[in-house]
Protein backbone atom coordinates (compact mmCIF):
# COMPACT_ATOMS: atom_id res chain seq x y z
CA UNK A 1 0.00 0.00 0.00
CA UNK A 2 2.82 2.27 1.03
CA UNK A 3 4.60 1.56 -2.20
CA UNK A 4 1.55 2.20 -4.71
CA UNK A 5 0.76 5.94 -2.38
CA UNK A 6 4.30 6.64 -2.95
CA UNK A 7 4.31 6.04 -6.69
CA UNK A 8 1.37 8.23 -7.30
CA UNK A 9 3.26 11.23 -5.42
CA UNK A 10 5.91 10.60 -7.49
CA UNK A 11 4.00 10.32 -10.36
CA UNK A 12 2.58 14.01 -9.67
CA UNK A 13 5.86 14.93 -9.15
CA UNK A 14 6.95 14.16 -11.99
CA UNK A 15 3.55 15.68 -13.51
CA UNK A 16 4.57 18.98 -12.41
CA UNK A 17 8.10 19.06 -13.09
CA UNK A 18 7.04 18.52 -16.82
CA UNK A 19 4.55 20.98 -16.63
CA UNK A 20 7.28 23.28 -15.32
CA UNK A 21 9.80 22.13 -17.73
CA UNK A 22 6.83 22.50 -20.54
CA UNK A 23 6.54 26.21 -19.66
CA UNK A 24 9.73 27.50 -19.60
CA UNK A 25 10.43 25.47 -22.77
CA UNK A 26 7.69 27.57 -24.34
CA UNK A 27 8.76 30.87 -22.70
CA UNK A 28 11.95 30.44 -24.21
CA UNK A 29 10.92 29.52 -27.65
CA UNK A 30 8.30 32.40 -27.75
CA UNK A 31 11.19 34.51 -26.76
CA UNK A 32 13.90 32.99 -29.37
CA UNK A 33 10.42 33.56 -32.22
CA UNK A 34 10.18 37.30 -31.22
CA UNK A 35 13.84 37.93 -31.71
CA UNK A 36 13.90 36.15 -35.20
CA UNK A 37 15.27 32.62 -34.81
CA UNK A 38 12.50 30.74 -35.68
CA UNK A 39 14.37 27.50 -36.24
CA UNK A 40 15.16 27.63 -32.61
CA UNK A 41 11.87 28.33 -31.30
CA UNK A 42 9.98 25.59 -33.50
CA UNK A 43 12.84 23.30 -31.77
CA UNK A 44 11.79 24.85 -28.05
CA UNK A 45 7.99 24.52 -29.29
CA UNK A 46 8.36 20.79 -29.88
CA UNK A 47 9.73 20.01 -26.81
CA UNK A 48 7.46 21.82 -24.68
CA UNK A 49 4.73 19.59 -26.66
CA UNK A 50 6.42 16.72 -26.03
CA UNK A 51 6.35 17.11 -22.28
CA UNK A 52 2.96 18.53 -21.94
CA UNK A 53 1.10 19.09 -25.23
CA UNK A 54 -1.24 22.43 -25.31
CA UNK A 55 -3.47 24.34 -28.11
CA UNK A 56 -0.85 27.11 -27.36
CA UNK A 57 1.95 25.42 -28.10
CA UNK A 58 0.72 24.08 -31.07
CA UNK A 59 -0.46 27.28 -32.49
CA UNK A 60 3.00 29.26 -31.66
CA UNK A 61 4.62 26.24 -33.41
CA UNK A 62 2.51 27.04 -36.42
CA UNK A 63 3.28 30.58 -35.94
CA UNK A 64 6.87 29.95 -36.45
CA UNK A 65 7.01 27.56 -38.93
CA UNK A 66 4.56 30.50 -40.83
CA UNK A 67 7.46 32.40 -40.37
CA UNK A 68 9.70 29.86 -42.26
CA UNK A 69 7.14 29.66 -44.96
CA UNK A 70 5.98 26.06 -44.14
CA UNK A 71 2.19 27.14 -44.22
CA UNK A 72 1.20 23.56 -44.69
CA UNK A 73 2.90 22.35 -41.32
CA UNK A 74 1.56 25.37 -39.38
CA UNK A 75 -1.98 24.46 -40.60
CA UNK A 76 -1.43 20.92 -39.50
CA UNK A 77 0.50 22.01 -36.22
CA UNK A 78 -3.09 24.52 -36.09
CA UNK A 79 -5.08 21.29 -36.66
CA UNK A 80 -3.34 19.69 -33.25
CA UNK A 81 -3.88 22.85 -31.34
CA UNK A 82 -7.49 22.54 -31.79
CA UNK A 83 -7.70 19.15 -31.21
CA UNK A 84 -6.29 19.91 -27.55
CA UNK A 85 -8.79 22.44 -27.32
CA UNK A 86 -11.37 23.47 -29.90
CA UNK A 87 -12.69 26.51 -27.59
CA UNK A 88 -9.33 28.25 -28.24
CA UNK A 89 -9.78 30.17 -31.37
CA UNK A 90 -6.35 31.72 -32.21
CA UNK A 91 -5.65 28.24 -34.23
CA UNK A 92 -8.95 28.66 -36.20
CA UNK A 93 -7.28 32.06 -37.10
CA UNK A 94 -4.15 31.30 -38.21
CA UNK A 95 -5.20 28.53 -40.11
CA UNK A 96 -7.47 30.93 -42.23
CA UNK A 97 -4.75 33.69 -42.40
CA UNK A 98 -2.51 31.02 -43.71
CA UNK A 99 -4.80 29.99 -46.21
CA UNK A 100 -4.70 33.34 -47.69
CA UNK A 101 -1.05 33.18 -47.85
CA UNK A 102 -1.66 30.11 -49.94
CA UNK A 103 -4.36 31.59 -52.25
CA UNK A 104 -7.11 29.64 -50.60
CA UNK A 105 -9.47 32.47 -49.63
CA UNK A 106 -12.42 30.74 -50.31
CA UNK A 107 -11.25 27.92 -47.73
CA UNK A 108 -10.25 30.12 -44.96
CA UNK A 109 -13.63 31.87 -44.17
CA UNK A 110 -14.84 28.73 -42.39
CA UNK A 111 -12.07 28.76 -40.18
CA UNK A 112 -12.37 32.81 -39.59
CA UNK A 113 -15.88 32.55 -38.86
CA UNK A 114 -14.95 29.09 -36.29
CA UNK A 115 -12.33 32.05 -34.72
CA UNK A 116 -15.06 34.54 -34.31
CA UNK A 117 -17.23 32.04 -32.54
CA UNK A 118 -14.54 30.43 -30.16
CA UNK A 119 -14.73 31.48 -26.61
CA UNK A 120 -11.21 31.98 -25.53
CA UNK A 121 -9.48 34.37 -27.91
CA UNK A 122 -7.90 37.47 -27.94
CA UNK A 123 -7.35 39.69 -29.59
CA UNK A 124 -10.95 39.38 -30.99
CA UNK A 125 -10.63 41.54 -34.27
CA UNK A 126 -8.23 39.72 -36.02
CA UNK A 127 -10.55 36.90 -37.95
CA UNK A 128 -12.22 39.89 -38.77
CA UNK A 129 -9.29 41.52 -40.81
CA UNK A 130 -8.52 38.21 -42.01
CA UNK A 131 -12.24 37.95 -43.09
CA UNK A 132 -11.71 41.68 -45.03
CA UNK A 133 -8.65 39.96 -46.81
CA UNK A 134 -10.42 36.76 -47.99
CA UNK A 135 -13.29 38.27 -49.40
CA UNK A 136 -11.15 41.02 -50.71
CA UNK A 137 -8.82 38.51 -52.36
CA UNK A 138 -12.61 37.13 -53.73
CA UNK A 139 -13.40 40.86 -55.08
CA UNK A 140 -16.49 40.95 -52.54
CA UNK A 141 -15.38 44.83 -51.85
CA UNK A 142 -18.65 45.13 -50.01
CA UNK A 143 -18.37 42.30 -47.34
CA UNK A 144 -14.15 43.06 -47.18
CA UNK A 145 -15.28 46.77 -46.08
CA UNK A 146 -17.88 45.25 -43.87
CA UNK A 147 -15.54 43.25 -41.91
CA UNK A 148 -12.61 45.29 -41.63
CA UNK A 149 -15.39 48.03 -40.31
CA UNK A 150 -16.14 45.12 -37.56
CA UNK A 151 -12.61 44.95 -36.70
CA UNK A 152 -12.43 48.37 -35.92
CA UNK A 153 -16.02 48.68 -33.71
CA UNK A 154 -13.23 45.65 -31.73
CA UNK A 155 -10.43 47.88 -31.84
CA UNK A 156 -10.73 51.24 -32.63
CA UNK A 157 -7.52 52.76 -34.81
CA UNK A 158 -6.06 49.34 -35.84
CA UNK A 159 -4.05 50.58 -38.35
CA UNK A 160 -4.18 47.49 -40.39
CA UNK A 161 -7.88 47.16 -40.53
CA UNK A 162 -8.06 50.99 -40.98
CA UNK A 163 -5.54 50.52 -44.34
CA UNK A 164 -7.55 47.52 -45.70
CA UNK A 165 -10.82 49.57 -45.34
CA UNK A 166 -9.02 52.73 -47.01
CA UNK A 167 -8.03 50.20 -49.81
CA UNK A 168 -11.25 48.97 -50.12
CA UNK A 169 -13.15 51.77 -49.98
CA UNK A 170 -11.05 53.41 -52.17
CA UNK A 171 -11.80 50.12 -54.72
CA UNK A 172 -15.35 50.65 -54.32
CA UNK A 173 -15.10 54.15 -55.32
Amino acid sequence: MFTRGRERKLTAVDAKDRLTRARACFEEAYRRQMSGDHAGAITLYRESIALHPTAEAHTFLGWAQSHLGLHEEAIEACRKAIEVDPTFGNPYNDIGSYLIQLGRPEEAIPWLEEAIRAPRYEPRHYPYCNLGRAYWALGQLRRAAEEFERALEIAPGYAFAEAGLAAVRKQVN
